[in-house]
């Protein structure tokens, strides 16, 4: 599988690209900003976007989806859960002094444990909520990876003072929907630099008391 991770934005939201080798059909997931690089990204390795995934819609994940769509025309799914922060997107937007984006509603809002199949790439929805109410991980146990937006990170757990935050709940997440998963799995969080769930579950500081 081919797989681009590179931060996007002024807060450097990671972005992926999933691309199937076969199939030369690809996933985007979290195109937050920087869209030249990512199409030139996706010219790169000859590949044909069929999915937009976006794990939450804080405005540095979801800011460059919509217009993504438009120049490629692949449908965007993320958790209508999460419409009331699409809904405060002239908010976010003043939060960090940019302009407001164009953010279309989701073509799809996956279910819990759902598959999302493209090429030869598989991928599972897992729900997590407490960064936001509708914030999702995508995991693909035949890679050994986790996408974990902004849930989970090297040393740390998403931040739950913003609209939609539930500290708790985020807690809960963690420790029922990732910490489960296999050790070796490899962790690309929202921000920063990877890990792997048995590295966070035996020192994230954030979760030793849980």
């Amino acid at each position: 599988m081919i797989r681009e991770t590179f931060p996007v934005g002024l807060l450097g939201c990671n972005c992926t690209i999933l691309g199937d080798e076969t199939s030369r059909e690809a996933i985007v997931i979290d195109p937050g900003a920087d869209l030249p690089r990512i199409l030139s990204l996706l010219n790169k390795h000859h590949l044909i976007l069929r999915r937009i995934v976006v794990t939450h819609a804080h405005i540095d994940h979801i800011a460059g989806a919509t217009d993504l769509k438009r120049i490629i025309g692949a449908p965007i799914f993320y958790s209508k859960a999460d419409l009331p922060l699409v809904a405060m997107m002239d908010q976010q937007a003043a939060w960090l002094d940019v302009p407001v984006p164009l953010i279309a509603q989701p073509d799809h809002s996956p279910n819990d444990e759902e598959h999302i199949a493209v090429g030869g790439i598989e991928a599972q929805v897992l729900y997590t909520p407490g960064h936001t109410e509708g914030s999702l991980c995508l995991h693909l146990p035949s890679e050994k990876l986790l996408l974990a937006g902004d849930t989970l990170f090297a040393g740390s757990v998403g931040r739950t003072d913003l609209p939609g935050g539930n500290h708790p709940q985020l807690l809960a997440s963690i420790q029922e929907r990732l910490l489960t998963l296999p050790s070796e799995t490899q962790v690309v969080p929202g921000h920063g630099p990877p890990t792997t769930i048995g590295k966070e579950r035996e020192m994230n500081p954030f979760l030793l008391d849980e």
